[in-house]
C-alpha cells in the first residue's frame, strides 16, 4: 500500500506444502485486495502438459487481467477442460493428500541419498529437491547435469536456466515425483559419484 504496488503470486504448488501451513497473497485483506494469485490444475491433478491454469484476483484486477491473457492463450483444448472439471466435482478430497503424497517421495529420495556428497537443501513444498554438488564437481551447472544424464542416467535441472545472471553456486533441481524404485535407483547412482 505504501508503495501502490501489486503483487502477482505464483502459487502453482499451492496444494503441496509439507511442514509448514499453505500460506497465500490472499490470506492477508489488504494483500488481497492487490494480488493476482497464479495457480495451476496441471501442477494438482498430476496433468502438467495440459497447461491448465486459473487466476484468482479482486473484480477490477480480475478485469484488467483478462484483457491481457485474451492476447496470451488462445485456446486450451475442450476435454481437458472437462477432465478438470469431473475432478473438482468428484475427487477434490486428493486435493488435500497432495501434500502428503509428494512429501513421502520427497523423504524417500532425502533417506536414499543419505551417505551421497551432494548436500540436500530442505525442501518443503513442490516437487523438487535442491542439491549443491561443490564437493563433487567444479563443472558449471550445465555440464555437470550434461555429463549427469549421459554418464549416470540421472537427469537433473540447472538451475543457472532460470537467471539472466546466474548465481555463482553449484545447485541443481532434483525431481521426485518418480516412482520410489525410480527414486532408490536414481539415489544408488548418484551416491557413487
Amino acid at each position: 500500500e505504501q508503495h501502490d504496488l501489486f503483487v502477482i503470486s505464483d502459487e502453482v504448488y499451492e496444494h503441496i506444502v509439507f511442514e509448514n501451513a499453505r500460506n497465500s497473497a490472499h490470506c492477508y485483506p489488504a494483500l488481497a485486495e492487490r494480488s493476482f494469485v497464479i495457480s495451476s490444475f496441471g501442477k494438482t491433478f498430476h496433468v502438467t502438459g495440459w497447461k491448465l491454469g486459473y487466476c484468482v484476483a479482486p473484480p477490477a484486477l480480475s478485469h484488467e487481467f483478462r484483457k491481457v491473457h485474451q492476447f496470451v492463450t488462445f485456446t486450451s483444448f475442450t476435454p481437458a477442460q472437462y477432465a478438470v472439471a469431473d475432478m473438482l466435482n468428484e475427487c477434490s478430497a486428493e486435493v488435500h493428500e497432495l501434500g502428503a503424497f509428494y512429501r513421502a517421495k520427497r523423504d524417500c529420495f532425502v533417506s536414499a541419498m543419505q551417505g551421497s556428497r551432494f548436500n540436500l537443501l530442505p525442501s518443503q513444498g513442490t516437487y523438487f529437491v535442491l542439491a549443491d554438488y561443490s564437493a563433487i564437481s567444479d563443472e558449471s551447472d550445465l555440464d555437470f547435469c550434461q555429463r549427469l544424464t549421459r554418464e549416470h542416467g540421472v537427469a537433473a535441472i540447472p538451475l543457472s536456466v532460470f537467471y539472466e545472471t546466474p548465481p555463482q553456486s553449484r545447485v541443481i533441481r532434483f525431481c521426485f515425483a518418480k516412482r520410489e524404485q525410480t527414486l532408490r535407483d536414481a539415489a544408488e547412482k548418484l551416491k557413487a559419484l
